[in-house]
């Protein structure tokens, strides 16, 4: 059944509230608590040890890379790191859950009270560009579950365990936004900050970031109204439409009189719209637990360090610290200091992988001024990739040859007209080109 596309809505009487819980898979050989491989696309239950599927008498043993990852997360993102975490059980039962219950963080998380400032532009033109900040209220550890399988043709459901028992980090980020713009525009920069830190590597297409939008509506002066959750979004642009058309789902429903109840939704890409999964209103009893397999997580720090402790056996916020790198904020006010671009060009760089160290390379080969190459990377180049949804790696014109192109325009050997001309045909054709 086709999904109705509602109307555009004057907002004035309304007023939006979008929160994220964003799971990001942790980039770690192993699992969280057993030696598993973790590995993309293995046979199905290939990668599962005893601990995974929760045979009797197994137990969890953490992994040192996932704390520390979740450690220089929650530094990048203005943390304050609790040197004494604790592991509960969360109860509830899924075919691909075989104990029964997730190990999380739900009492005492490893890392809150954080911000994360994100810029998005206010015109189509990227002209004007506007920075927010959201608050992080927590990030915790905790396992992934399994995959369920639906094959509907045999009436079966098939359970792969490879993806039970993966390192997460859930980011827990306030009510602060309003739409689906800046609810896309956070979880890209989170996304950049991630892949920059090695902490995950986040790529979307593959499950290793995931995102559940919860959506509200009130009237101004008024409290927060019934929110509902749009589960497991797995890309930028389906964020941004679930989150924009759930905001005017429910100021229809209330406009026309209706009431929103609590409920889990989903959102169909193909349709364009949310639709129900299960509803809240029963509220499901977890049964949180402390975890009385695994002792408190303890931290430390320089200054609370033991002065006869393995260095090698602890983890140590200070040294994290000390290792952290260039987050993309600082690397866009390098590009704007070091090549005189504009602020919104820096966000375009970052924003595209891969396109930052080809304008770097283009530079250094071309006797172009920096402000002018930028112009034909964005204006021309990335024009043409993003027509034929290509990514920089996937270019048919790689930064020798846009360099060497862009030196005979410099020595006016060709004109401007034939230079975009040469470049378009070189695009078209796939074709390595004498430019001469």
């Amino acid at each position: 059944m086709a999904c109705t596309h509602f109307h555009v809505l004057c907002l004035a009487p309304w007023v939006p509230v979008v929160g994220l819980e964003i799971h990001a898979q942790i980039s770690s050989n192993s699992k969280l608590f057993s030696g598993s491989q973790v590995q993309f696309a293995a046979p199905p239950n290939s990668v599962v040890s005893f601990f995974d599927a929760s045979l009797p008498g197994t137990l969890p043993v953490i992994n040192r890379r996932c704390v520390e990852a979740a450690v220089m997360t929650g530094l990048a993102l203005n943390c304050s790191i609790n040197k004494r975490s604790l592991f509960d059980r969360k109860h509830y039962f899924y075919a691909d859950l075989p104990a029964g219950y997730q190990i999380t963080q739900q009492r005492v998380p490893i890392a809150v009270n954080g911000t994360l400032s994100y810029s998005l532009c206010t015109d189509h033109k990227m002209s004007q560009m506007v920075t927010k900040t959201v608050r992080i209220k927590q990030i915790q550890l905790e396992q992934d579950s399994g995959k369920s399988l639906h094959d509907d043709s045999r009436s079966q459901t098939l359970v792969d365990l490879n993806r039970a028992g993966v390192g997460l980090m859930e980011v827990v980020m306030e009510p602060d936004m309003c739409c689906g713009k800046e609810a896309a525009a956070a979880v890209r920069e989170l996304q950049l900050i991630l892949q920059t830190l090695g902490s995950s590597h986040a790529v979307m297409a593959e499950g290793q970031l995931r995102v559940d939008a919860n959506v509200s509506v009130h009237h101004p002066g008024e409290p927060y109204g019934v929110r509902t959750e749009v589960k497991n979004i797995n890309s930028l642009r389906f964020l941004a439409k679930a989150v924009d058309y759930e905001i005017q789902r429910q100021i229809e429903e209330l406009e026309n009189g209706g009431t929103i109840p609590n409920e889990t939704r989903a959102f169909d890409s193909k349709l364009g719209c949310t639709v129900p999964m299960r509803d809240k209103e029963g509220r499901q009893d977890y049964r949180f637990m402390p975890e009385p397999n695994l002792p408190p997580l303890i931290l430390y720090d320089t200054k609370s360090l033991p002065a006869n402790i393995n260095h090698q056996q602890v983890v140590n916020i200070d040294r994290i610290h000390e290792r952290l790198p260039d987050l993309p904020s600082v690397k866009r006010a390098k590009l704007v200091e070091q090549y005189g671009i504009l602020p919104e060009h820096s966000f375009t760089l970052l924003n595209e992988d891969g396109l930052t160290e080809f304008f770097e390379s283009v530079v250094k080969r071309t006797q172009m001024k920096p402000k002018k190459v930028i112009g034909w990377i964005l204006n021309d180049l990335l024009s043409y990739l993003n027509q034929h949804s290509l990514t920089v790696k996937e270019s048919p014109v790689n930064s020798s040859m846009l360099a060497d192109l862009l030196n005979l325009l410099e020595k006016k050997e060709i004109s401007s007209t034939a230079a975009k001309q040469r470049l378009r045909d070189n695009c078209q054709t796939s074709r390595l080109p004498s430019w001469k």
